[in-house]
């Protein structure tokens, strides 16, 4: 027999298939925080997917704005090496369909307010 994952992940694709509507919803809610961190003047690795990748290139920035980010409700991982290469330090950011569009404009909002507050984007944006 099958592992369980088998029929749990063959009827997630039926669902999607009968009612697009979440995976659109992804899309737009990856589309619209990337949009918001990219115009504040964040780097982004360049993609279209939900998990949007927000460069630091530096491990104890990275930790630091991930602490600073869950003391104001956003939760994310701050990835560094060994995990990503040296040098590539970034703030791992993965969107849901369940995110209401108030929710990626608040992670949006908290990420400018941090960024600016640790010099990574300019205050003046």
């Amino acid at each position: 027999t099958a592992p369980p994952l088998v029929p749990a992940a063959s009827r997630a694709f039926e669902l999607l298939q009968e009612d697009p509507s979440m995976l659109r919803r992804l899309r737009e809610n990856a589309a619209h925080f990337r949009n918001k961190l990219e115009a504040a003047g964040f780097e982004l690795k360049p993609g279209s997917h939900p998990i949007v990748p927000v460069m630091l290139h530096d491990a104890a920035l990275a930790t630091k704005m991930a602490a600073l980010l869950l003391d104001r409700g956003v939760y994310v991982i701050g990835f560094s090496y060994p995990v990503v290469p040296m040098g590539q330090a970034r703030i791992r950011v993965q969107l849901s369909a369940a995110h209401s569009e108030e929710d990626v404009a608040f992670a949006a909002e908290q990420f400018i307010a941090v960024g600016k507050q640790l010099g990574v984007i300019s205050p003046m944006d």
